[in-house]
């Protein structure tokens, strides 16, 4: 009955317009209002701040600042740098759109973003190529799931202080190194095949001079999600050090190397930067308040009693929260389910057997890929803005993207090494 009347008035709420950081407020304190104590409510205000009170929560305005002083340097150099690579295949610019996507998530982290700042770029290309608006469109997006999933991404380190110090954020980094070269690979193998099919032009030949030209202009760029990874596997510094360091970084390279950030534009970044941290504190903030009414009303149990009467298989878990993900998914942005969901269902998969590392990037994929379907996909929006078309034109062509992005899912859950690899690789 309590989840029930939990879920109900969240999407109620969400169904009349409302926020999503205020329909996950409202819900958590009707709950509260109608099974909790009468003098819970006397601590709502201590519990939603203290929710705020993490040092690596600063993380988050550094990684998110960082993504905004990079983005105005390196758009162009990491698609010429891609397409030295990969242009001369058959579909060259959706080939290209891809790639360029897995440097440029390794910098943002950021799904929309990615879209916002490739797709502005490459949307207009494809088209003067002969590629259909809907086509280019639907790549782009597809493709901009890889930024919250290379590393570092930013729902990462939501998921890690949402689960309150479960599980590392340098290890769910190094996580998502393989499962995001698999999407890479099974992306262009599926732009491949529709090229062929739609006959898609190649970009000229292959140059290892080009290769090695575009490289030297891109290096700076591509060094940094380098320098944060290898600062807090070596212990050197923090994941918040990591991040400054990578404002820093952002920062000479604009100003002194790029020269394309100007004192002059810096309010606009910070401005952006504070509106984006502004939103992620408020998620985090509710998020951990509506766990506590969910933890003090014994949701946890309950919960873990039900799966575990249903099957003690750890695939079968899997699965079930799959499919429960995906449906979370449609209606409800990524960070702001991980915030509601990763303490409840966390500790949960522990008592399946299941390693915390790997549970971690599942749910942050799983989610992250419910940005590109309906009808609350953010980065469809975003891409049919840029396009100009109706997000109706883009579904029709994002489906087999979708569906192969899912089949990668599927072997991640299947075979849980592919995540786990690299971070016992380096001791975790």
């Amino acid at each position: 009955m309590i989840i029930l009347i939990l879920f109900i008035s969240l999407f109620v709420a969400l169904g009349i317009g409302i926020p999503v950081a205020y329909s996950i407020g409202i819900s958590g304190v009707l709950t509260l209002f109608i099974f909790g104590e009468p003098n819970t409510f006397l601590v709502l205000g201590g519990r939603l701040f203290r929710g705020l009170e993490s040092f690596p929560l600063m993380a988050v305005p550094f990684f998110i600042l960082s993504g905004e002083l990079m983005g105005v340097s390196i758009t162009r150099k990491l698609i010429d740098f891609a397409s030295s690579l990969v242009g001369h295949i058959r579909g060259g610019l959706s080939q290209i759109n891809t790639l360029a996507s897995l440097f440029f998530g390794g910098l943002t982290g950021a799904g929309v973003a990615d879209t916002a700042a490739l797709g502005s770029v490459l949307i207009p290309a494809m088209e003067k190529k002969g590629y259909k608006t809907s086509f280019a469109a639907a790549v782009t997006g597809a493709t901009s799931t890889l930024g919250p999933i290379v590393p570092p991404s930013i729902p990462m380190v939501v998921y890690a202080l949402a689960v309150g110090g479960g599980v590392s954020i340098g290890p769910l980094f190094l996580s998502g190194i393989i499962p995001a070269i698999l999407i890479t690979i099974a992306f262009m193998i599926l732009s491949y095949i529709i090229a062929i099919k739609d006959n898609h032009p190649i970009e000229g030949k292959f140059s290892f001079k080009k290769v090695l030209t575009t490289f030297k202009s891109a290096i700076l760029s591509l060094l940094m999600p380098i320098i944060i990874l290898g600062g807090i596997i070596s212990g050197f510094v923090t994941p918040t050090e990591a991040a400054a360091i990578a404002v820093f970084y952002a920062l000479i390279i604009g100003f002194f190397v790029y020269k394309d950030i100007t004192i002059k534009n810096l309010p606009i970044y910070f401005l952006n930067t504070a509106i984006v941290t502004s939103v992620v504190m408020l998620l985090i903030g509710i998020g951990r308040l509506l766990s506590w009414v969910l933890t003090i009303n014994q949701i946890p149990i309950m919960l873990e009693n039900l799966l575990h009467s249903f099957s003690t298989s750890s695939i079968v878990f899997l699965l079930i929260i799959a499919f429960i993900l995906f449906i979370v998914g449609l209606f409800m942005e990524g960070s702001a389910a991980i915030i509601m969901l990763a303490p409840v269902l966390a500790p949960i998969s522990v008592t399946y057997g299941i390693d915390p590392i790997h549970f971690g990037f599942l749910m942050v994929m799983n989610l992250m890929l419910g940005m590109i379907t309906p009808p609350v996909g953010v980065i469809l929006f975003v891409a049919s803005g840029i396009a100009n078309i109706s997000v109706e034109e883009i579904l029709i062509e994002i489906w087999p993207y979708i569906l192969v992005a899912y089949g990668v899912l599927l072997l991640v859950i299947l075979f849980p090494e592919v995540t786990l690899f690299v971070p016992r690789l380096f001791g975790f």
